[in-house]
């Protein structure tokens, strides 16, 4: 018997919902991650795109554990000398809480190609309401 090998054009993506509220922005990442490269269905590949769609909701209500609020730092920089820019997580969860989410999402997927396609079936919303009702998703 020869081992199964995923092909990405026979793969069939289904639409998964995760709802992060009360829940640590982390936990609710891994899951998503998971969801994302595959690695919840029998015939995961590792160097297939086998993963699945995801929509995180009320992303504004996970929960950041410990310190982290205060002491976490998100930083980017521009390439200039002096273009460091750093926001307080606190600041960036009443801001911008989708994209907290999805940073934390992209930093447990790998560094190639098969990460970057699969951060393009991450959808992030702030509230409870989604606009992906037609394509019928799985609520987790």
């Amino acid at each position: 018997m020869s081992t199964f090998m995923a092909k990405s054009s026979e793969v069939e993506r289904k639409w998964y919902v995760l709802d992060a509220a009360g829940k640590p922005l982390g936990k609710t990442a891994v899951e998503a991650a998971n969801i994302l490269r595959g690695k919840h269905r029998p015939e995961f590949t590792p160097h297939v795109d086998c993963g699945e769609f995801v929509i995180i909701v009320n992303c504004e209500k996970a929960v950041l554990t410990g310190k982290k609020l205060d002491q976490k730092y998100y930083r980017r920089h521009s390439g200039y000398i002096g273009g460091l820019k750093e926001v307080q997580y606190r600041t960036l969860m009443k801001t911008r809480p989708e994209l907290a989410m999805k940073l934390a999402v992209k930093g447990m997927l790998p560094k190639n190609s098969i990460g970057e396609k699969s951060l393009t079936r991450l959808k992030l919303y702030r509230g409870s309401e989604h606009k992906n009702a037609a394509q019928k998703p799985i609520v987790l």
